[in-house]
């Protein structure tokens, strides 16, 4: 569609009333709800509806004529993106499906994603119909923001520095008319971003923070900052090679919030909304910042620089102060921050803390409904003296190495005061492989279940 033009791929959907195929889709025991003679073919060859099962079913001519895709309990919508793989080229539609469409369809589309950027693409098209029954641009506008987030994280650091985010940023406000901004450099200190500065002046692309800007003021303030670390080689302190190979991905949190502003905008939701997302790469060189430094950061609190690689909790301090400064109504950061967020939680759950039991409440129900998992995590307050050191206000890396995804939340807190609720996501935003709804790579992460919850108010 135009309105994803920074899209490059093709929509998987056809129009309604386009020449097509029935698909339908059945649950165990749901046979019988096949036309007559289809049945009498899937009981010939054993079909069942067991989850995954597939069959093609030959026309009255001898051609093809349908596909029958079993759903096992039907508990699994997005089983439905193995038919990316499985269904012949061509256009199809749903002829028989009980469940929710809209997750159906969603699972559909996030299956057929493939990021060809540097390979030859595969040539086969599968689409499927929207029925008119559903609510086609909620599909597309969450396929758009799925493809947005996986192909910003999954292109290389190569092509991924805080230019070439910042080119697709500005590029994602001028098409949603919003305005946008980018301090760059040695402007960072005169601006009052001392930290993004110090993490990112040795990266061979000057560190920035960028701002976008949208909607009508006087409504309700949203504020999200992502964070945008292009590559990270743990700076001074740095990292195994094995430790490094994943790291293109740690602007994840920067591409989440880039692909939920996008879903906020399309969708026209009434709201102020204000995008930040401090980009840097925490490189190796002469300038680096150096383990025992201590930087005033713009809240004026001093940090203690511990270890290099605890980089990403120093740009969203700045980052957090400054959207703090507007006292909105919701303040939203996601950032790829701690380890120990995947040691509790596993790759494919998203962590969350807050401040807002009501928040927590409705985005937990939003991700189960959805199948976009999230879970609040504890702001344990008395682990906030592991933050406490000898000669500066806070470090960015307690010793002990306990409770780390909790410690990083707290000390994202100390930079947050004025927004009336604030919510901290410790995202992967990396599949470790192939699932029914997309290969392995980049991924987006509680973005949808965000959404709705923002929706809801």
């Amino acid at each position: 569609m135009s309105h994803f033009q920074f899209i490059t791929r093709p929509l998987p959907f056809c129009p309604a009333d386009a020449p097509v195929r029935p698909l339908y889709a059945l649950a165990q025991g749901e046979t019988d709800k096949l036309p007559e003679s289809v049945r009498a073919f899937a009981s010939a060859a054993g079909f069942s509806g067991n989850e995954g099962e597939f069959l093609l079913v030959p026309g009255s001519d001898g051609g093809l004529g349908a596909a029958l895709f079993g759903l096992g309990t039907g508990a699994n919508p997005f089983v439905f993106g193995r038919l990316t793989k499985l269904l012949p080229a061509g256009d199809w539609r749903l002829a028989q499906y009980a469940g929710d469409a809209t997750l159906a369809l969603t699972g559909f589309a996030a299956g057929s994603y493939r990021f060809e950027r540097y390979v030859k693409p595969v040539a086969k098209v599968v689409r499927l119909a929207i029925p008119d029954s559903v609510d086609a641009a909620e599909i597309e506008r969450a396929w758009a923001a799925i493809c947005l987030a996986r192909d910003l994280v999954n292109t290389p650091a190569n092509d991924m520095q805080p230019d070439h985010l910042e080119e697709v940023f500005a590029g994602l406000a001028r098409h949603y008319d919003a305005s946008f901004n980018a301090i760059r450099g040695d402007d960072l200190l005169s601006a009052g971003f001392p930290l993004v500065h110090a993490v990112g002046r040795a990266g061979e692309k000057a560190p920035r923070l960028m701002e976008m800007r949208w909607g009508r003021k006087g409504a309700r303030a949203i504020t999200l900052v992502g964070k945008g670390v292009c590559f990270d080689t743990g700076g001074l302190d740095l990292k195994t090679a094995a430790g490094m190979l994943l790291m293109k991905k740690d602007m994840g949190g920067a591409a989440n919030v880039m692909a939920l502003a996008l879903m906020i905008m399309d969708a026209g939701l009434d709201v102020d909304l204000r995008v930040i997302i401090p980009s840097v790469e925490n490189a190796v060189a002469g300038n680096a910042f150096r383990p025992g430094d201590i930087y005033r950061s713009r809240k004026g609190l001093t940090v203690q620089i511990d270890n290099t690689d605890a980089e990403g909790r120093l740009i969203l301090a700045d980052a957090l102060t400054y959207a703090d400064e507007e006292l909105p109504d919701l303040l939203i950061d996601m950032a790829t921050l701690t380890g120990a967020a995947r040691v509790a939680l596993g790759p494919d759950i998203a962590p969350f803390f807050t401040t807002s039991d009501a928040f927590a409440e409705t985005l937990v129900a939003e991700g189960e409904r959805l199948r976009d998992p999230a879970w609040r995590m504890p702001l344990f307050t008395g682990y906030e003296a592991k933050l406490k050191t000898g000669i500066a206000d806070l470090t960015n890396a307690p010793s002990g190495g306990l409770a780390g995804a909790i410690t990083a939340a707290l000390f994202l807190k100390q930079f947050v005061g004025r927004a009336k609720s604030w919510a901290h996501f410790d995202i992967y935003a990396y599949a470790q492989a192939d699932r029914d709804f997309g290969p392995a790579g980049g991924e987006a992460q509680a973005i949808r279940a965000i959404f709705e919850t923002i929706r809801k108010g």
